[in-house]
């Protein structure tokens, strides 16, 4: 995907992935469709759309290739979707996914609770992915999670990190994730991640994954953004939370992002407005309140008459 100016910025939606696998109630394969054309319809280029693990690990994403066939294709618009194995890699091809995205923990543990295998083992599976999505022309992104920090294990080392991107440079991988699998994430640990990584795999595409569970979400944002990273990921409404780590609540909204990029100077292509109305349906879907503040307020010029509120009297 092209870049329109030194100051566009990608903002790939991952809630029909990373959000709707947290939901405890299946999702309707139409609402998940309806939900992806939206996002689509609003100008969302990067969509993250499903899961191709095991239906039992995680039944909520059992129905990844109808939601694949299903959803209105554009030639401008990434499908991408996570695969754990070589199997999942097959079942992605076979649905016709524009990229496939291998995913590989920081920390042992989170490896272990996540993949049930080490990083080690990960790093030898997704190996076997390499050569499906290479047969099937299918481009290739490597995750890395828990990437800012491992609810069991605190602080993650750095040579994993560096160990795992490693493997995925040595595929000739060039586009990378940082995921914070459980919003762990603060400035001061992002720049020292990316100027790690940055100094020993200088050509790699940067993206940041954020989680915003302990409020910190956009501004770990404006800091990747001043360290020139020009992708990030995000979920429509602020769903989200591994359901693999505890405490891991929603990702950073994709509404209330794009907002504060398209305000800070930033295009984003993105129809906020539409972005705006997604967030509402998901969030009626959904049953309850979501975290996603634009929805709620609006654009900060939005204006009211005086009519509509209420006056003090006394």
């Amino acid at each position: 995907m092209s870049e329109q100016s030194k100051n566009f910025v990608t903002v790939t939606e991952v809630g029909t992935r990373d959000g709707f696998q947290a939901e405890p109630a299946f999702i309707a394969t139409a609402d998940k469709v309806a939900t992806i054309n939206g996002l689509i319809d609003a100008g969302v280029r990067s969509i993250e759309a499903t899961s191709f693990v095991s239906p039992r690990a995680l039944p909520q994403l059992a129905d990844a290739a109808e939601v694949l066939a299903q959803v209105h294709r554009n030639p401008n618009v990434r499908l991408a979707v996570l695969v754990p194995n070589a199997r999942g890699a097959e079942r992605a091809a076979a649905a016709k996914a524009d990229m496939m995205v291998g995913f590989i923990s920081a920390s042992e543990s989170h490896c272990k609770t996540n993949l049930n295998k080490s990083i080690d083992q990960a790093i030898a599976d997704f190996a076997e992915v390499v050569p499906i999505a290479r047969q099937w022309d299918i481009q290739l992104r490597g995750a890395v999670a828990t990437a800012f920090g491992c609810p069991f294990e605190g602080e993650v080392s750095l040579d994993n990190i560096l160990k795992i991107v490693g493997s995925y440079d040595s595929h000739g991988i060039r586009n990378i994730t940082f995921g914070d699998t459980t919003g762990m994430a603060t400035p001061p640990v992002v720049t020292c991640v990316v100027d790690a990584v940055r100094n020993k795999y200088p050509d790699m595409e940067i993206a940041l994954h954020f989680h915003n569970t302990r409020g910190v979400g956009l501004a770990n944002v404006m800091n990747g953004l001043q360290l020139g990273v020009r992708e990030f990921e995000s979920s429509i409404a602020g769903l989200g939370g591994c359901p693999f780590a505890p405490g891991a609540t929603g990702n950073i909204c994709t509404e209330d992002l794009v907002y504060l990029l398209e305000e800070c100077g930033y295009e984003t292509g993105i129809d906020l407005e539409k972005l705006i109305g997604v967030a509402k349906q998901v969030e009626q879907m959904m049953g309850r309140q979501l975290p996603g503040q634009m929805m709620k307020a609006g654009p900060r010029l939005k204006l009211m008459s005086l009519e509509s509120v209420r006056r003090a009297v006394g």
